[in-house]
């Protein structure tokens, strides 16, 4: 199994981190080679205290990123990549209602994709949010589906699988994290849907609202649309090599 970095974007999450924490460093304790990687975006809470604090007591290890100001959660998201250690990098939203007791059988079917870039998707199949909230997604998802065909019937889940590699090959832009598995597939990757728990946040408000769930994720989607048609994969025929001329 591949080393792994837990990546959460983290925004006033003072109440929700430290649970969280806790929760994947027993999820993932039998693997060997885990970290947890913490961007803060702004918070002006306790966020980063907390986890700090938490991750002494499990004796987990953790690197917390603070921004400077919010980025938003792409951008927070990327940070933690980039000073992720791991090979693989397992996303999660901080908000505790990604549940890491799925993280485990996600990590199974990443070990059974052969394609180096891929994308284990989560799927909310029964999500706990507001009957407004579920509304929303599940126009938003229907099109996106039909524009962008990514196959994926819930893109805002959190938690996600995927190569830091192949995470570092996609093209940066605001709001990218909304859009993982159709990016990954333009570049030849598989995406692999599995469903997971999804809970109700117990402490704190959501920090999106209809605004940037909905129109400008319109806006996006046909920005994806031009990446994917500008986008080649040429397919080598031979390769020709004068090494072996050289050597005798």
């Amino acid at each position: 199994m591949p080393s792994i970095s837990v990546v959460i974007p983290a925004k006033n999450e003072q109440g929700n981190i430290g649970k969280l924490i806790k929760e994947i460093h027993s999820s993932l304790q039998d693997y060997p080679h885990v970290e947890i990687v913490i961007t803060d975006d702004g918070s002006t809470d306790q966020t980063v205290q907390e986890a700090i604090y938490t991750a002494n007591e499990c004796g987990c290890d953790l690197q917390v990123i603070s921004h400077g100001k919010s980025y938003g959660q792409s951008t927070a998201v990327l940070t933690a990549v980039k000073h992720a250690k791991g090979e693989w990098i397992i996303t999660s939203d901080a908000d505790g209602q990604n549940d890491p007791s799925d993280m485990p059988s996600m990590l199974e079917a990443a070990a059974q994709v052969s394609n180096p870039h891929f994308c284990i998707a989560g799927f909310r199949a029964k999500r706990q949010d507001t009957a407004w909230i579920r509304f929303q997604s599940k126009v938003a998802n229907k099109i996106r589906h039909a524009l962008l065909g990514d196959g994926v019937p819930d893109s805002g889940c959190g938690l996600k699988i995927i190569p830091k590699a192949t995470y570092l090959q996609l093209p940066y832009f605001d709001h990218m994290h909304r859009f993982l598995p159709a990016l990954i597939k333009t570049i030849g990757g598989d995406i692999v849907i599995h469903q997971v728990k999804h809970r109700d946040r117990e402490v704190g408000t959501s920090n999106y609202n209809a605004w940037n769930r909905a129109w400008v994720g319109i806006v996006d989607i046909f920005g994806v649309i031009w990446l994917q048609k500008r986008t080649k994969r040429p397919v080598v025929k031979t390769i020709n090599s004068t090494y072996d001329n050289k050597d005798a």
